[in-house]
């Protein structure tokens, strides 16, 4: 009887687990780019989108994520992630993110496109690099 307690208590343990939806570790310098192949080694730049059943597709910059957009049509995503370019390495909400163009800051597919999570820091970058600041939602506009 405690056998199967202890079998039942495992399965739930291993059912729990594996639902949950997260951010997975970008391997740089060995991922490769879900939409253009290209190996990931940007850790200002890179992106990630995460379904709800939790399965992670990685981007080498922001501007293949965007661009890859039209391919998830009635695919339930749960989270859209770019680096914010303050803090390489460091996933945050693409959704809640500002977006700066600028010629300035080369970005790995030449669209010289960052992410940051703070507006603030993005109006800072603005005025030092130069260049334009867009929400989530005007660049998606922008690369329709």
């Amino acid at each position: 009887m405690k056998f199967l307690n202890i079998i039942q208590i495992l399965i739930i343990g291993f059912i729990l687990s594996s639902c949950t939806v997260e951010p997975v570790p970008i391997n740089y310098g060995q991922d490769a780019c879900h939409f253009c192949k290209m190996n990931i080694v940007d850790r200002q730049h890179a992106t990630e989108i995460v379904t709800t059943k939790g399965k992670a597709y990685k981007y080498d910059a922001i501007e293949c994520m965007v661009q890859d957009l039209p391919n998830w049509a009635g695919t339930d995503i749960e989270l859209y992630l770019i680096t914010d370019y303050d803090v390489p390495g460091n996933l945050v909400d693409a959704t809640k993110a500002t977006y700066l163009i600028s010629e300035n800051i080369p970005s790995p597919m030449g669209a010289n496109l960052s992410g940051f999570e703070s507006n603030e820091k993005a109006r800072q970058t603005q005025e030092s690099k130069g260049g334009e600041l867009y929400t989530w939602t005007t660049l998606k506009e922008k690369y329709k």
